[in-house]
C-alpha cells in the first residue's frame, strides 16, 4: 500500500510510506487461528476417541506450529518504508533499520529494472531498493510517483 502525504514544507516534496498489502485484520488471524486450531482438535479428538494415543499431542504441536506461524506472518507485514521527498533532500528509512539513504534530490536517480520489478534510487555510488513487498502495479505505480516527484524536486520538470 502506498500512502502519499503531502509535505509541509511550504508544499514542497512530499512523503511516500509504503507497507505491505494486509488481507486480513488482526481479530480475522485470530479467528482463522480458532478456526484451523479447532478443526484440528476436532479431528484430534475423534482420532483420541477411535485409540489413537497420541493424536492430542500432535494437535498441540500443530497448533503451537500455526500460531508461531500466523505470528511471524502479522509481524512481516509490520513493515514499512518512508521515503521523504524534499526540496533539500531525499530521505529513505525503513521500520527496521532506521535511515538506509540520503541524498540531494537534484543527484539521485531513479532505476526501474525488469519492467518495474526492481525500483531503486541511487546516488554517490550509494543505492537502495524500495517497494520490494508491493504487488507489481503498486510498484508501476511507485515508479511513477517517484519520477514526478523527483523531478519536481530536483527542479527537471521545467
Amino acid at each position: 500500500m502506498i500512502e502519499v502525504v503531502p509535505s509541509v514544507w511550504d508544499g514542497h516534496g512530499a512523503w511516500l510510506r509504503l507497507r505491505p498489502p494486509r488481507a486480513l485484520s488482526r481479530r480475522q488471524f485470530v479467528l482463522l487461528f480458532a478456526a484451523l486450531s479447532g478443526a484440528m482438535w476436532i479431528v484430534a479428538m475423534l482420532g483420541w476417541w477411535g485409540g489413537n494415543a497420541f493424536a492430542p499431542a500432535f494437535a498441540l504441536l500443530h497448533s503451537a506450529i500455526l500460531a508461531t506461524a500466523l505470528r511471524a506472518l502479522w509481524r512481516s507485514g509490520e513493515r514499512s518504508e518512508d521515503i521523504h521527498i524534499g526540496p533539500d533532500a531525499v530521505e529513505v528509512s525503513t521500520s527496521r533499520s532506521g535511515a538506509v539513504f540520503r541524498a540531494h534530490p537534484y543527484w539521485v536517480r531513479l532505476y526501474i529494472e525488469r519492467e518495474g520489478e526492481r525500483i531503486s534510487l541511487a546516488s554517490s555510488g550509494k543505492q537502495v531498493q524500495v517497494g520490494d513487498f508491493l504487488g507489481p502495479a503498486e510498484r508501476r505505480e511507485l515508479a511513477d510517483t517517484l519520477q514526478d516527484l523527483l523531478a519536481a524536486a530536483s527542479g527537471r520538470n521545467r
